[in-house]
């Protein structure tokens, strides 16, 4: 029998070392280099740009800027100390706006007080000046009818003689006149037998009197009336001299 013939298994060639390696690079890598590349650049040009200035400043004489050294701890410190500033002005600010409205407050009240006291003069004047008027009125209503009771006093003494029904009805009238004039507060009086006073009678004669002293009133021939404190007519009398 024939040998059966088979293919010898073929030995793959290497790769070439270091062609892999650049056969397979991956485009990470290479932005990494990229970045890394001008990161250097960039740290090159700041060493540079401060070089620089460092020798400008020394051309020119002057040191260039330090920068200030932070102290560990400080700046707690003073962000609290700013924190209490502000609380402090603030705190002044509100007294100064509560003194401030109280003192509005107390002109307020004052303003108020005075109004109310001249509102108390004003309605205890307007009370004293209506009746000051209401007496006036009543006063000169009075004297208008004084003449008239006059009369009345007159005729009520012809008549009470005989005793007629005249004399009564005269009687009544003039009985009622009286009585409505005092319920408006005008009086009448007779000052027979007091003292004389100028300023309540008027003397009409005056003439020795057995038996009154000097100075008395003796006769009334026209009694007086009054309102209150005012004499709305004299007394007209005789006094004892």
């Amino acid at each position: 029998m024939a040998a059966e013939h088979r293919p010898q298994d073929v030995p793959e060639e290497e790769a070439p070392a270091g062609a892999s390696s650049q056969e397979s690079t991956d485009p990470f890598d290479d932005d990494q280099r990229s970045g890394d590349e001008r990161r250097g650049a960039d740290r090159r040009s700041g060493q540079d740009q401060r070089a620089g200035a460092a020798a400008y400043a020394a051309a020119q004489g002057t040191a260039p800027p330090r920068p200030t050294p932070i102290v560990p701890g400080s700046q707690p410190a003073e962000a609290e100390a700013h924190a209490e500033d502000d609380g402090v002005q603030q705190v002044q600010q509100d007294l100064h706006e509560i003194a401030t409205k109280a003192e509005k407050a107390d002109e307020y009240l004052a303003l108020a007080q005075r109004t109310q006291a001249d509102f108390e003069n004003y309605r205890k004047r307007a009370a004293r000046d209506a009746a000051l008027a209401q007496d006036r009125g009543i006063a000169k209503l009075a004297k208008e009818l004084l003449p008239a009771i006059d009369n009345l006093d007159r005729a009520l003494k012809a008549a009470s003689e005989d005793g007629s029904q005249l004399a009564e009805g005269i009687k009544l009238v003039h009985t009622d006149l009286l009585s409505a004039l005092q319920r408006v507060g005008v009086e009448p009086f007779s000052p027979e037998g007091e003292q004389f006073d100028p300023q309540l009678h008027e003397a009409v004669a005056q003439q020795p009197i057995e038996g009154v002293e000097s100075g008395i009133v003796a006769e009334v021939f026209q009694q007086g009336f009054r309102l209150g404190d005012s004499v709305l007519r004299p007394a007209r009398v005789l006094v004892a001299a």
